[in-house]
């Protein structure tokens, strides 16, 4: 059984949250406003979540989810994610975060940015591109013949191969998308980021496996 922690618990988070809770998973939630204002997702959960600080999450966690906007960067606990799989949610917005001169001249990407500020972590970037909604209904069985595939990008294999098997648990097949360096590939606007797992207004999204996310990954510009 594997401990998985949220720095972060909006709606990727909680939503991961609850698979991986379905999966036999233990979870532990956190956010920037403390462990009390959790208190109810945790009762939903039930018995395998419970909430703490950021800091007491980051060491809790076998794998720890980074999910919060990247202006937050600096404010995740950088020493206890040290040698650990930590998975990167987050997306790069201007209108929210403000402009980054780096993310803006495509000098970095998001997930390179991260790293910067958790030099010594195993980041792999993964769920950014699908609708929180979609990630939570097209989950499917191992041998789904309509299981979905999910993008992740990664410099380091031991952590990629974590991540994967976690991905694995809660319901998706999993598509090698590169290294850090190539994870622009699913940033926003690009074509793997929503559109192959259909429209919003459809929440319960339409599969998409592993040749399509390929695709749509092939075809993504800078």
């Amino acid at each position: 059984m594997t401990t998985v922690g949220f720095i972060g618990s909006g709606a990727i988070g909680k939503t991961l949250a609850r698979l991986a809770v379905g999966a036999g998973h233990q979870v532990v939630l956190s956010n920037s406003r403390g462990p009390h204002t959790l208190a109810e997702t945790v009762r939903e959960l039930g018995p395998r979540a419970s909430a703490a600080t950021s800091e007491e999450t980051a060491s809790a966690g076998d794998i720890v989810v980074v999910t919060v906007p990247v202006s937050a960067f600096p404010h995740v606990p950088a020493a206890p994610l040290a040698g650990k799989p930590v998975i990167d949610t987050c997306n790069y917005g201007p209108e929210r975060d403000g402009h980054i001169t780096d993310l803006d001249s495509g000098t970095l990407t998001s997930s390179e940015l991260l790293l910067r500020h958790l030099p010594n972590a195993l980041l792999v970037k993964a769920f950014n591109n699908i609708f929180y909604k979609h990630l939570l209904f097209l989950a499917r069985p191992a041998g789904a013949p309509d299981r979905s595939s999910l993008p992740i990008a990664g410099d380091f294999t031991p952590a990629k191969a974590t991540v994967s098997a976690f991905i694995d648990s809660i319901g998706y097949n999993v598509v090698d998308a590169g290294p850090l360096a190539d994870s622009w590939r699913q940033a926003t606007g690009t074509p793997v980021w929503g559109t192959p797992y259909g429209p919003f207004s459809n929440e319960k999204g339409e599969p998409a496996g592993m040749d399509a996310i390929r695709a749509a990954l092939a075809a993504a510009t800078p």
